[in-house]
């Protein structure tokens, strides 16, 4: 669905992402993975669009409708959550009739009850929630996921991870950003570690890395940067 060759992206003097290069292949979750400042949410934003890359191609399929989750989700504060979505279905032309059923229905899917509270009023995880919500309007093909668990209590982050296993297995297509490696391990097929904008490693949940844990690849090609 998705291949990204040599992306680059310099701020200033930084190199922030440097010839940077992976697939992504239909139906499956794909993971980026490194430290704060890696580069993973800069190479999500030149996937969108919404960064210029400053070198390289980003190959994606013809009318593949895209879901975005951001790591910091703002909307309005005078709006509620219903009228956020249906701010959202608007700008996607989506039919009032069609919209209005699949609001309600996204609601309740991501634990959001269809009330009158303002988003001035969200906790950060009601945040969370409702970008989810507004990334999955319209059934997108591809759902960019970036920190979506940031902020959740345990229960939370456990309904947003079983919620990602069951697109996946309606055959969704995922790119998941997360600091949690046991949800990676947990929903991800594949996956790259980033470290200073490079490509340090991969890893594949159906290879065996002979033994070893996400979270031992994790710390030994992180590790083996800042040596």
């Amino acid at each position: 669905m998705l291949e990204c060759k040599n992306l680059k992206k310099i701020y200033g003097k930084k190199c922030v992402v440097n010839n940077l290069s992976f697939s992504i292949n239909n139906g499956e979750v794909f993971a980026l993975l490194g430290s704060n400042g890696a580069g993973k949410t800069t190479t999500i934003k030149m996937i969108l669009g919404l960064t210029k890359k400053d070198g390289g191609e980003i190959i994606m399929h013809d009318g593949v409708k895209i879901g975005y989750s951001p790591d910091t989700p703002y909307f309005p504060p005078f709006l509620n959550g219903s009228e956020v979505l249906s701010y959202y279905a608007d700008i996607q032309k989506i039919p009032k009739k069609e919209s209005g059923e699949e609001i309600a229905k996204l609601l309740n899917t991501v634990g959001l009850e269809e009330d009158k509270t303002k988003i001035k009023n969200y906790s950060k995880g009601m945040l969370q929630r409702l970008a989810f919500a507004q990334a999955l309007l319209g059934s997108p093909d591809l759902l960019i996921l970036d920190e979506p668990t940031a902020g959740l209590d345990v229960m939370g982050r456990i309904e947003i991870i079983k919620l990602i296993g069951r697109l996946k297995e309606a055959g969704k297509t995922i790119i998941l950003n997360s600091h949690i490696l046991s949800d990676i391990e947990q929903v991800c097929d594949r996956g790259i570690i980033i470290g200073n904008g490079n490509l340090l490693g991969t890893w594949d949940k159906k290879e065996e890395h002979y033994g070893k844990s996400l979270q031992d690849i994790f710390i030994e090609r992180i590790g083996g940067m800042r040596e």
